[in-house]
């Protein structure tokens, strides 16, 4: 057996002719544009060219994108002030500050001083709040993601078993109350560095999703054959970006989502259907 692979790159570009569409149509009768408001604090490559590839889609799409570099010497408080201003900037619709801040910042300042109106990230205390009670608000765009390209692939996830590896905020933490809601309805076993016995919990997985950030970590041999492997953890080596999923994993999975270009794309595609639009639509 050998796994399909899950293109996140061709699931964007359907997300981002629809929404093309749909804000041509909406702007021709009267509406005005949305615009994301990026944050970036240093010069890190991973965050430049990640927010540059949103920037690439907003022009896609059709919408203002409002960029703000600032050197890694700002400090907290100057970039508390550049998200006040946005904050009440009304061609702001959509607002995220890019993870990770550089050593010394206090991300979780940051991400609470954001409106939660304008969170396209999901990761207010306001709106990870409501996710958990189930309650509407933007959710965090990486879990909508695997979840649209679980679904775009016909993964059932309805009552499957779902194993997440890792509890970062930006993935593990806000995937698990995803999965386990009722649109979802999966049944999910979150894992960590404290599990006892990670193989024999990945083993027993319908679906496993890995967002450790650990080279490698799940192995063939860990993986039942026909499972749904989601690879979203990220390692920058000397040979480049890498995923926690093993090359031979292709072997025995009957989908596999890897890393660069499975979930990556779809984490964009959801920045923009999230509050930017649905919200300025709503």
């Amino acid at each position: 057996m050998t796994a399909r692979v899950m293109d996140g790159e061709a699931a964007l570009a359907e997300l981002l002719a629809d929404l093309r569409e749909r804000v041509s149509r909406l702007v021709a009768a009267g509406a005005p544009v949305p615009g994301l408001a990026t944050v970036v604090v240093g010069r890190d490559p991973a965050s430049q060219a990640y927010v540059a590839a949103k920037q690439r889609d907003c022009a896609t799409v059709g919408i203002r994108s409002l960029p703000r570099e600032l050197s890694a010497g700002v400090g907290q408080e100057g970039l508390l002030a550049v998200v006040d201003e946005l904050n009440a900037d009304p061609t702001c619709t959509g607002l995220l500050v890019q993870l990770p801040l550089p050593p010394g910042y206090a991300e979780g300042e940051a991400l609470a001083r954001i409106d939660p109106a304008k969170d396209v990230d999901g990761l207010h205390p306001v709106n990870l709040g409501r996710l958990l009670l189930g309650e509407p608000g933007p959710q965090p765009c990486t879990p909508r993601g695997i979840v649209a390209l679980c679904r775009r692939y016909g993964v059932e996830l309805d009552g499957a078993r779902v194993v997440v590896v890792g509890r970062g905020l930006t993935v593990g933490r806000g995937l698990v109350p995803v999965l386990s809601g009722r649109s979802v309805n999966a049944t999910v076993v979150a894992c960590h560095s404290g599990t006892r016995d990670l193989a024999d919990e990945v083993r027993r997985a319908d679906v496993v999703v890995s967002a450790a950030g650990v080279a490698g970590l799940i192995t063939a041999d860990m993986v039942r054959p026909g499972t749904t492997v989601v690879d979203v953890g990220i390692t920058h080596t000397e040979l480049g970006m890498v995923g926690d999923v093993s090359p031979e994993v292709v072997e025995v999975a009957a989908l596999l989502a890897p890393v660069p270009g499975g979930v990556g794309p779809m984490t964009r595609g959801m920045l923009l259907y999230g509050r930017v639009v649905w919200g300025w639509m709503s």
